[in-house]
């Protein structure tokens, strides 16, 4: 099959379009694949959970019978060990927390609003 040459022209020009199109989707207009897409709406579900469980979880610490005797020891404790004091402690498991990771995600942003707020 031959093509015209006045044809030829307008279908590499359409194929050159086409590739630059999908390029410039991908990279500056914010276009993603179905599972980037899924992974980032996960990981905003996720971070949306934590944010709504570390104030019951903080509230567990607060009604803990020696929660200042706790709550200065978790000021005490380093910077990186403190989701895991609050882990350790029990406060982190509220319901709607499964996995390691939800507890994990959980203590860190409670040991977080504890420290900061007092």
């Amino acid at each position: 099959m031959t093509i015209s040459m006045q044809i030829k022209p307008a279908l590499i020009g359409a194929a050159t379009g086409a590739v630059a199109t999908v390029i410039a989707g991908f990279t500056w207009a914010g276009w993603a694949t179905r599972t980037d897409a899924e992974t980032a709406a996960n990981m905003r579900a996720d971070h949306a959970v934590t944010a709504a469980l570390a104030p019951v979880c903080v509230e567990k610490f607060r009604r803990d019978g020696d929660a200042r005797t706790h709550l200065t020891a978790l000021k005490e404790t380093r910077t990186w060990s403190q989701g895991e004091f609050v882990e350790r402690g029990g406060w982190a498991r509220v319901p709607g927390t499964h996995t390691p990771e939800q507890i994990s995600a959980v203590a860190g942003a409670c040991a977080a609003l504890l420290v900061n707020s007092g």
